[in-house]
Order: structure tokens, then C-alpha cells, then sequence
């Protein structure tokens, strides 16, 4: 049977469209303290795990993950669909730059801006952004770049505090990352709250991606992510 008389050639048959995860998480040297940098390893790494068993017509869940600390930024993670994905363990590493979040903001442009890691067909990326200080280098016009480009303006921003109180510098550079009232920064005040709070953002995305229309992002309730917060 030809193509003209009804049979679907293999050349047109597409994967359901990807559903993109961006992890931005901090690997400064005090990651090493009190587990932060096991805990989000572990929380990560079982977001994969369950990701990786979603089924569904409408969408395909893909995770990345940029890393920031020390002297530089890295894609530790190449945007992948979950069930293909093989999770390496992060590192934390030290150095006198500390925490450069604004090379991170800029490398997560890049990647939404690169059809090849997202493509063009893609639903819009959830941008999670966790860390345990605030940047030690300059962020704010990377950071702008980022909420001005195509892919970053649609996105939707969620952000971790693993210590910084609320209302202090650290937390309000999550805040303007965020840059959505609506929808708090979480924050944990220890490490052991790190596997909860990806618990929660694993379910959201299953549910997201299971839903009639997963560019609807209210499935994050904003008071749900309250009740997060130490």
C-alpha cells in the first residue's frame, strides 16, 4: 500500500511533542555543606527516574540541567527526553568567583535559543532555578537577555532557596528570576526539604503533561508552593 492509499509512512510519524525541564542548580563550594549538593542529587535523580515512566500522546517530558559554581557554568545535562536520560551525579566545586548565576542565566538562553536542544515545536520550558546564595558576579543583564528572548519570555519560573531568609539579597535575586508575584520562591531552610519540594514539582509536571493543554502552567499553584516553604 502507497502513501496515496491511506498508509502513513514512517517519515511523518513525530514523538509527541517535548514538554522541556530546565534545572539551573547552584554547585558552589557551600553546596558541600550539610548535604545540599547529596540531597539535590538524589531529589534529581528520582525526578528522572519517575519522568522517565510517563506515558502520554500529547507530550514527552525532556530534562537538562545547567550547573553554576566555582570559576564557571556547564550543561551538565543536554535537554533529553526523561526515559532516555542517564543521570550522572553533580560535584560541587569551589573557587574564588563563587557563584556566577549570571553565566548561568546566559547559558540557559542559549540552550532555549538552540532548536537542536529545544526544538521549535516544543511546549513552553519550566525554568527551576535553586541555590544556596547570592551571585557573585554580575546577573542582572544576563538575566534580562534571558526574560527577553523568545523562549525565556513564555517560560515559567520557579526558584529554591536553600537557606537565604526572605527578604535578603539572595532571595530577592531568586525573586527577580521568578518575576511573577504570583508565584513565591520557595525556600528551604535544610537540605532534607530538597527531595520534598522536587517530589512536588515531579508531580506537577506529570500532571502538566498528561493534561488537555500542557502550556497551562497553573497546574503550580502558588499557594501549593507556600506550603512548600520552611
Amino acid at each position: 500500500m502507497t502513501p496515496e492509499q491511506g498508509e502513513t509512512p514512517f517519515a511523518s510519524v513525530q514523538r509527541p511533542r517535548p514538554l522541556p525541564v530546565l534545572v539551573l542548580a547552584d554547585v558552589s563550594g557551600s553546596m558541600t555543606e550539610h548535604g545540599k549538593i547529596q540531597s539535590l542529587n538524589l531529589a534529581i535523580a528520582s525526578m528522572v527516574r519517575a519522568l522517565a515512566r510517563e506515558r502520554s500522546p500529547r507530550g514527552e517530558i525532556n530534562i537538562g540541567v545547567i550547573t553554576f559554581g566555582g570559576r564557571g557554568v556547564a550543561l551538565h545535562q543536554r535537554p533529553a527526553p526523561a526515559s532516555s536520560a542517564t543521570w550522572a551525579d553533580m560535584e560541587a566545586v569551589g573557587g574564588p568567583d563563587g557563584t556566577p548565576m549570571g553565566d548561568a542565566f546566559e547559558t540557559a538562553r542559549q540552550v532555549l535559543d538552540d532548536e537542536e536542544m529545544i526544538p521549535a515545536r516544543a511546549y513552553d520550558v519550566t525554568l527551576v532555578l535553586i541555590s544556596d546564595g547570592r551571585p557573585t558576579s554580575e546577573w542582572r543583564p544576563q538575566l534580562d537577555r534571558l526574560l527577553s528572548s523568545e523562549r525565556g519570555a513564555r517560560s515559567l519560573r520557579l526558584a529554591v532557596a536553600i537557606g537565604p531568609e526572605t527578604g535578603s539579597a539572595a532571595y530577592r535575586v531568586l525573586e527577580s528570576f521568578v518575576g511573577d508575584p504570583l508565584y513565591p520562591v520557595v525556600r528551604a531552610e535544610e537540605a532534607d526539604r530538597i527531595p520534598e519540594i522536587f517530589k512536588y514539582l515531579t508531580q506537577s509536571m506529570s500532571i502538566r503533561v498528561n493534561s488537555a493543554r500542557p502550556d497551562d502552567a497553573s497546574v503550580f499553584d502558588p499557594g501549593e508552593l507556600a506550603d512548600l516553604s520552611d
